[in-house]
């Protein structure tokens, strides 16, 4: 996985199609995961936490419109967005996918340059720093065009694993990251580090964001990880 990329899960029991959305999404810059059904997709977001999924609602087995009541039930996955493919384009069958969780619902067959488009909508919304914004958490700014952090008035000197590791804290305040979490968004799924690397990376974000005063805005969450507030 590139680093700062977005991880897109495809979700869709027909091989055909789900490939012709992998081609489309990792011709977009996309990192792609596949999964064939629903009971694949659970796994699969429990390993690679997705930042979106797109999900067929019509599969054997566990449906997706199930997969997504499960997903936006748990704590965990609750914020990942998901956007819906379904032959369905009776109103009362969009307004139960959107009811149930759905993000954004679309009807097959469907335009990719529009789902592609509705992918990036999404994104700007859940990923803010993968276009280009300035976030801010209480007095910390992090420009994700220029790659500068300022804490009040003053410019933090933060090593490039640093300030992806703050991108990804700053993208979802309160958010607890596990090290391997953390692995596969900043380092990259393909490339191996010890998990206790994370922890020495946690330790040099801190000292910077607090060379200027201020409190430590870090938290370490005993067993489970770390989290921004």
């Amino acid at each position: 996985m590139k680093k700062d990329q977005s991880v897109v899960l495809v979700v869709e029991d027909e091989p055909a199609q789900r490939e012709v959305l992998a081609f489309n999404l990792d011709a977009e810059g996309y990192d792609v995961v596949q999964a064939a059904n629903g009971e694949e997709a659970l796994i699969m977001v429990d390993e690679v936490m997705p930042d979106i999924i797109v999900l067929d609602w019509m599969m054997p087995n566990l449906s997706g419109i199930e997969v997504c009541r499960r997903l936006k039930m748990r704590s965990a996955t609750r914020g990942i967005s998901i956007i819906m493919l379904s032959a369905k384009s009776e109103e009362v069958d969009r307004v139960r996918g959107l009811e149930t969780g759905a993000d954004d619902y679309v009807i097959k067959p469907y335009s990719i340059v529009e789902l592609m488009a509705r992918v990036k909508a999404q994104l700007r919304r859940t990923r803010p720093t993968t276009v280009g914004l300035v976030l801010e958490y209480r007095d910390i700014r992090l420009n994700s065009e220029t790659h500068k952090v300022y804490r009040g008035e003053a410019v933090l000197k933060l090593g490039p694993t640093e300030f992806r590791l703050l991108s990804t804290f700053i993208e979802k305040p309160g958010r607890v990251w596990s090290r391997e979490q953390l692995l596969d968004r900043v380092w990259g799924r393909d490339i191996y580090v010890d998990t206790r690397t994370v922890d020495v990376h946690i330790g040099r974000l801190r000292k910077a964001l607090c060379e200027f005063g201020g409190d430590d805005p870090l938290r370490t969450v005993r067993g489970a990880g770390y989290s921004l507030g």
